[in-house]
């Protein structure tokens, strides 16, 4: 008797696991045939089964199921998203419950390749067809200008595989211009990790990121000088790096920088505006007013060259102004024409460098305002009525009171 009762036993648990493995092979069926509805049905039953559940396979079919309505789902809204999000999910316990090792068993099938081109019948859908379907959504996207549910995609592409340098260079691209620094931060940082990719412009937008967005120029210099290691003869990194120097109040290792960057740069404007500022800082007025000239000479269009070119001769006339006024009044009778003129001289030199600034940027009243005190100054009465007559257009006829 109780040989039978152990057969019987027997018997029931082999037909209700051939039951379940039935209810696997259905979902399977289903899933090509494309009721993927009714796949799904069948999956979660066989999942919830003791013997079946405890199988990666049935959810590596339950992930592949889940991959083939996020594909088929157009629409590409949230709902769309979060069907990607469970696939993902699943596809990771799947890989979990196999041992995690892509080289072999279920873990391989989860990893296997999905080679464009294959017809949608021949698709594997594994876990690089996910990233694929996540990849060309988030494009899909971007091309729709929704931005937003762009890096939502590509973030969920990247997931996949962190040596993806186009996925996480669109996320972070994408995240960087919607202000999502840390996002931006996460994907950039992961192409760092890539060896053969080109990461300079990655450093570039890091170091903006940290020393713009993040006021952090201690951490934004790290990165400058981890960049410099990868590419020291790049002449932005060069210029980033002296510009940071500055903020940190780095003055001698700035001008060491800016030396050893003028060796191999020496017609770079914007450095040698730099060397300039920190001659001036140190009380070499000459020697900054020199570079200041060069950076116009290297770049005549450069705004800042201009402006603090015609701002140091301005200086220098108030000074000779200022001391002939502390003069005694005999001696101030003996030198105030040649120190006047001496003044009006830097005064005229000023002029056609504040012109330039405000060629390039016209709509600037504050140079307007600079050329009409100049001009009056040395008494150009049909310039200094020019610049009155245009800042009364811009600012109204009490223009001087309100600036």
């Amino acid at each position: 008797m109780k040989k039978l009762i152990l057969s019987m036993a027997l018997i029931g648990a082999t037909t209700l696991a051939f039951a379940q493995k039935k209810v696997v092979r259905s979902a399977e069926k289903n899933f090509k045939s494309g009721d993927l509805a009714a796949a799904m049905t069948d999956v979660e039953a066989a999942s919830n089964d003791p013997e079946t559940g405890s199988d990666p396979t049935t959810y590596l079919l339950k992930a592949q199921i889940e991959t083939k309505m996020f594909g088929s789902d157009s629409s590409n809204t949230e709902s769309t998203l979060k069907i990607g999000e469970a696939a993902l999910a699943t596809f990771m316990k799947a890989f979990e419950m196999s041992g995690s090792n892509k080289s072999e068993g279920v873990g391989k099938d989860i990893y296997a390749d999905d080679l464009p081109g294959v017809p949608e019948n021949l698709r594997p859908y594994t876990i690089n067809t996910f990233k694929n379907v996540a990849f060309d959504k988030g494009g899909e996207r971007y091309n729709e200008d929704d931005k937003e549910m762009a890096y939502q995609f590509f973030d969920l592409a990247g997931q996949v595989d962190l040596s993806d340098t186009t996925i996480h260079y669109n996320a972070g691209f994408i995240a960087n211009d919607l202000g999502m620094f840390d996002e931006a931060k996460k994907h950039f940082e992961y192409l760092l990790e890539v060896p053969e990719y080109n990461k300079l412009t990655v450093y570039y937008l890091l170091v903006q990121i940290l020393s713009g967005e993040e006021q952090n120029p201690e951490a934004s210099y790290d990165m400058v000088m981890a960049a410099r290691e990868e590419y020291p003869e790049d002449k932005i990194l060069a210029e980033y790096e002296i510009q940071l120097l500055l903020q940190l109040n780095k003055m001698d290792e700035a001008m060491a920088s800016i030396q050893e960057a003028l060796k191999n740069d020496p017609n770079n404007a914007g450095i040698l505006l730099r060397s300039g500022y920190l001659k001036e800082q140190s009380g070499d007025i000459d020697g900054a007013l020199e570079d200041y000239k060069k950076s116009v000479v290297a770049d005549p269009t450069f705004y800042d060259g201009n402006y603090y070119t015609g701002a140091l001769l301005l200086e220098k006339s108030r000074e000779i102004l200022a001391e002939l006024n502390s003069l005694s009044d005999d001696q101030w009778e003996a030198r105030s024409k040649s120190m006047g003129e001496e003044a009006n001289l830097h005064y005229q030199e000023a002029v056609p460098y504040f012109e330039k600034a405000l060629e390039i940027r016209p709509d600037n009243t504050d140079l307007m305002a600079i050329l009409f005190r100049v001009h009056a100054r040395l008494k150009n009465d049909a310039e200094a009525d020019k610049y009155n007559k245009m800042l009364i257009e811009l600012k109204g006829a009490n223009w001087q009171e309100n600036m």
